[in-house]
């Protein structure tokens, strides 16, 4: 498969973005683009801003401070319906779909083609579901039967669908709400494969996520978001996933964490076992973060006898 080659001009761009809720500050001074061909990750954990940022970028709220540009252009929406036709679309963590309806159903839910006029319209099922099948098959999903309820179908599968239902309906830039977050290993890396298609059709993709290890494979920039201020803005190029690891799992603060255990006479060996077994641990995936270097930690049996 080809990839598509990004274009000078983002499809997204933030310049120093901030939103207030009052005295609150939510997001602070926040920068991103990304343009056609291009997957952005933004990384944080809970309560870094990423769902604030989300909220500016799909439309549900206006950016009280900084710029916001779609295609080179000041925009201020209203709405996310705004957003959606100027082909930004969002698919959240919920998905938004009606589990006991079926997968054609779903995939035009509130956009649904009819035929005939007057009094004689209806609905246009076998359009619809011959669409819903071939969009599908295009994003390398086969499903036996498109009548079948979307809730019969694993998390993997209903995130595609969704990701094809944007695409139908021309989204050019597409955002993604912790795609992977429920998700098992295997659906994981259905969903990170059809993120990597997307992207080789054109789209440009904001997958939002608080997991390096499933950004990095896909990402070509990643912004880190902490108490919602940027503390990183890196290509892939510039970082390693070790290196994206490292901050996201906040190196200095465990460090501070050791260095107060110790005043408080804790045994912070079992701080350094806990962290190296979870380094060992590869299933776990989330890389080895060296927290206790330089610290001379005092076996239990001596500290007794300083006592």
């Amino acid at each position: 498969m080809t990839t598509t080659t990004a274009t000078d001009t983002p499809l997204v761009e933030l310049r120093d973005a901030g939103k207030r809720y009052g005295n609150i500050i939510a997001l602070r001074d926040v920068s991103l683009k990304v343009a056609a061909g291009e997957v952005m990750c933004v990384l944080g954990d809970n309560g870094a801003g990423k769902s604030t940022l989300i909220k500016i970028i799909a439309g549900l709220h206006q950016n009280t401070d900084g710029e916001y540009l779609v295609e080179g252009k000041p925009v201020k929406f209203d709405s996310p319906r705004q957003a959606l036709d100027h082909g930004i679309a969002t698919v959240y963590q919920d998905l938004a779909v009606a589990p006991l309806m079926p997968v054609w159903r779903n995939f035009f839910l509130g956009s649904e083609k009819t035929r005939g006029f007057g009094p004689f319209r209806r609905l246009d099922v076998d359009f619809m579901k011959k669409t819903a099948k071939q969009e599908l098959l295009d994003m390398g999903i086969d499903l036996r039967d498109v009548d079948q309820p979307i809730g019969t179908l694993s998390g993997g599968e209903r995130q595609c669908v969704a990701i094809a239902r944007a695409v139908y309906f021309g989204a050019k830039v597409l955002i993604l709400d912790e795609p992977t977050a429920a998700l098992g290993v295997k659906q994981s890396g259905v969903v990170l494969k059809y993120i990597v298609q997307a992207r080789d059709r054109g789209l440009g993709v904001i997958f939002i996520s608080h997991n390096p290890h499933h950004a990095y494979p896909v990402g070509d920039r990643f912004l880190l978001l902490k108490r919602g201020q940027s503390i990183g803005y890196h290509e892939k190029e510039d970082i390693t996933l070790e290196e994206l690891t490292g901050l996201m799992a906040g190196g200095a603060e465990l460090e501070q964490l050791v260095h107060e255990l110790r005043a408080s006479g804790a045994d912070t060996e079992s701080v350094r076992t806990i962290r190296d077994e979870i380094a060992d641990d590869t299933s776990a995936g989330v890389g080895h973060v060296p927290v206790t270097e330089g610290v001379q930690t005092i076996p239990p049996e001596e500290r007794k006898q300083a006592e």
